[in-house]
């Protein structure tokens, strides 16, 4: 399952890196896509992990907010690489 999804995910992206599209623009997918990947799986654990430790001690919640919010500026990392990957080079 997990070689058929990473071939149907790679295969168009080297396919259009061969075909001179610009590595720029490949990099900067790469940067939004793999950083929204890894934000979503962080915010999926946090997120469960913050809502069970919710349940235990609700006066604490501004530390789960805190926590959910590290995990999802990844994706925003990744943005900004992908801008300076398409506007600096």
């Amino acid at each position: 399952m997990k070689k058929a999804l990473l071939i149907t995910i790679l295969l168009p992206m080297f396919v259009m890196a061969q075909a001179e599209v610009g590595y720029k623009y490949v990099g900067a997918g790469l940067a939004v896509g793999l950083a929204g990947v890894g934000a979503g799986i962080g915010v999926g654990i946090a997120g469960a992990a913050a809502i069970s430790a919710f349940l235990e001690k609700p006066q604490e919640k501004v530390w789960y907010l805190i926590f959910i919010a590290l995990a999802e500026a990844i994706a925003i990392y990744g943005l900004v690489i992908s801008l300076m990957l398409l506007l600096v080079v």
